[in-house]
């Protein structure tokens, strides 16, 4: 008696759901694709426009790097970009305590905390900084709290999980010691979390050096306000230097922030 029994990789169920996810995935691509407006004759034109662009900005005037104040735009860049991270640790913490399941136990602030992480996260860096541009005006101060508020997501969630994956050994060993809610923080979750909070300090900071970089763009400081007006002005050859030196200090702080992560986490 021969077995005409065949081994089939996905049944009749499966494949019918792969397809109709393939086919999901194509009909939202081709909807989209019909949604956005191509013009045949800028899209012809693009490569001599490139050219174009890239003619006027060479060669680069590296003589604006002093006498525009260039470099005092980069210093503030980098200034935005560390306070901004300062602020958003310091707010993230309880923001994390509160959103972790093993430290609340409150539904409620457990939400509370869950909501604040998730709003954060939501609105991106520029409509934060529009935001505080509205409430502080043009400036540094603007594009701080803009960086620190949209960290504020980022810094709490990752703090959150790190809080809940804990061995909870030393916990219960100190809650039967009688140890004050204090003491169980600093003494019990604070030692496990630790090189998880400074990898995503120094992580997060180098995200906020190169968003510091971009919210100047709607006037909340660093080069990025240097950018705007070189734009502007049409002075391609000083876009040029600026977009040089973002590009120098982005790697830079890639650099500096892995050498740190093997040296000390």
């Amino acid at each position: 008696m021969t077995n005409n029994m065949t081994w089939e990789r996905f049944t009749p169920r499966q494949r019918l759901a792969r397809f109709a996810v393939y086919l999901g995935a194509v009909s939202l691509l081709v909807f989209s694709l019909s949604t956005v407006e191509i013009i045949p004759e800028f899209l012809y034109d693009a490569p001599y426009q490139l050219h174009d662009l890239f003619t006027r900005m060479w060669p680069i005037d590296f003589a604006s790097y002093t006498q525009e104040n260039i470099h005092q735009a980069l210093i503030e860049t980098l200034n935005i970009a560390s306070l901004g991270t300062v602020l958003a640790l310091f707010l993230a913490v309880p923001v994390a305590l509160l959103s972790a399941n093993n430290i609340t136990r409150s539904p409620i602030l457990n939400w509370f905390g869950k909501f604040i992480l998730v709003s954060s996260r939501t609105v991106n860096s520029l409509v934060w900084a529009i935001l505080f541009v509205a409430i502080f005006g043009p400036g540094a101060l603007a594009g701080t709290f803009a960086i620190g508020f949209r960290s504020i997501g980022f810094c709490g969630k990752l703090l959150a999980e790190a809080l809940e994956e804990v061995d909870h050994g030393p916990i219960e060993a100190l809650r039967a010691a009688g140890a004050p809610t204090v003491s169980i923080l600093l003494k019990g979750y604070w030692p496990q979390v630790a090189p998880a909070f400074w990898g995503l300090a120094l992580f997060r900071w180098d995200i906020n050096v190169r968003e510091s970089s971009v919210i100047g763009l709607v006037g909340a400081g660093g080069i990025g306000v240097a950018l705007d007006t070189a734009l502007n002005l049409f002075r391609w050859q000083q876009v040029a230097l600026i977009l040089l030196c973002i590009f120098t200090i982005v790697i830079v702080a890639e650099v500096v922030v892995t050498k740190i992560r093997q040296s000390i986490i």
